[in-house]
Order: structure tokens, then C-alpha cells, then sequence
């Protein structure tokens, strides 16, 4: 009876402080506080974030990356280890201190399926002072505004529409004569929707093909 080994199970050992690198890991740290030297605890803290590492691939190679690493092995040990890392010791106040508010954008957008980019084109065309530089802006968030439309909605949208919204963006700065816009097609789409493949069509072209290729082939024999 004296040589049978008493199981020790998880519920009666110290609560793991991150789950994520599990058990060993966080016992591998509780063998780094006992390392007297801060040279040679130092030098396996650095095989033991490279452990780390392996256990967590999902974490990038990134200078943020290794800091979390170091600060988690800090947290691991309870703050309570001296080493001589790259990074310094986190404040123990890391764990409760709350994230900054992230202040939701205020900006409202007149077209949504226009975006807010093509607000900011408007406000830039705006501020352009030489009439040809205008007008060159203006086209081109044209054309940009009949694309983004075409891919929001399948319909065909009129040049005057597309003006009139321009127009209502830009609170009246921006104009360009509508007769000349569609004489010269000038806000035409930028991205084209791509041509879905037909098979149908297809098998007939190759067919057109090859009768016309036979009848050539005739046309040659009866002249030799």
C-alpha cells in the first residue's frame, strides 16, 4: 500500500491563471521564480516564451506579439519575478484597468452606397481653384458615383440623377453641363460588370466555327 502514488487531481491544485497556455506552462513559470540567478532566469524565461510561442500559434511574429508574451509570463508569475527582458515588468493594475472608449464616428453620409470616400473626393474637388482641375475631378467622381450606384443597384442610373446627387454632396459646388456629360459620355462606369459565361453561347460559336472552318476545307479541294 505504501508505493501506490496518490492521484492529485486539477480541482485541488492552484487555479490556472491563463487557461490558454495551460497547466505546464504556468508551472514552468513557478520553476523560473526559483531559479536564484536573474542571469540564468533570464536566459530560460526566453526558451520558455519561445515554448509559449508553440503552444499559442495563432499569435503573428510581431514586436506586440512578444510583448504580450513577456507581459502574460509576467502575469503568470504573479508579478512576482525578477528578469532582465526586453520588455519591462507591467504594472499589476493591467489586469483590471479598463480599455479606452472608442468613440463612435460621428459623420453622417448623405448617400451610404456611395461611401464615405467619395465625400471626401467631393470636399478635395471642391477646393480645386483652377476650372480644368475642377472639371476633371468633377468626371471623375462621376464616374466613380455611376460605378459604386451600379454595384449597389442593378438598374441603369441617368446622368442627371447622378449630377443632382453630386450636387447635393458638394451643396451646390459642384456642377458640370448635363448636355455635355451625356453628349461625350462622360460619366461612364469605371468598373464594368464582369460578362457571365454562357455555355449555351459558347457551344454555338464553337460550332459556327468549325462550319465555317469545314466549309473553307471544301472550298479548298474543289479548286485543286
Amino acid at each position: 500500500m505504501d508505493n501506490i502514488t496518490t492521484l492529485e487531481y486539477n480541482t485541488n491544485q492552484e487555479p490556472i491563471i491563463l487557461k490558454e497556455y495551460g497547466r505546464n506552462v504556468q508551472m514552468l513559470v513557478e520553476y523560473l521564480r526559483s531559479i536564484p540567478d536573474v542571469e540564468k532566469r533570464t536566459e530560460q524565461a526566453h526558451t520558455l516564451i519561445e515554448l509559449m510561442k508553440q503552444v499559442m500559434p495563432s499569435l503573428k511574429e510581431a514586436n506586440e506579439t512578444n510583448q504580450k508574451l513577456w507581459d502574460d509570463l509576467y502575469i503568470m508569475a504573479g508579478f512576482d519575478i525578477e528578469l532582465k527582458g526586453p520588455y519591462p515588468k507591467p504594472e499589476p493594475d493591467v489586469l483590471t484597468k479598463k480599455p479606452e472608449r472608442v468613440p463612435y464616428t460621428t459623420n453622417r453620409i448623405k448617400y451610404k452606397h456611395y461611401g464615405r470616400n467619395l465625400e471626401l473626393l467631393v470636399l478635395e474637388a471642391i477646393k480645386k481653384e483652377d476650372p480644368q482641375e475642377r472639371e476633371d475631378a468633377i468626371i471623375y467622381i462621376g464616374k466613380l458615383m455611376k460605378s459604386f450606384y451600379g454595384s449597389w443597384n442593378k438598374e441603369v442610373i441617368d446622368d442627371a440623377v447622378i449630377l443632382e446627387n453630386m450636387q447635393s454632396i458638394s451643396g451646390g459646388k459642384l456642377n458640370i453641363d448635363l448636355e455635355k456629360v451625356r453628349e461625350d459620355n462622360l460619366f461612364e462606369r469605371l468598373y464594368k460588370p464582369k460578362r457571365k459565361p454562357n455555355r449555351e453561347n459558347d457551344d454555338r460559336d464553337n460550332r459556327n466555327r468549325n462550319r465555317n472552318r469545314k466549309g473553307g476545307q471544301r472550298q479548298q479541294r474543289r479548286r485543286n
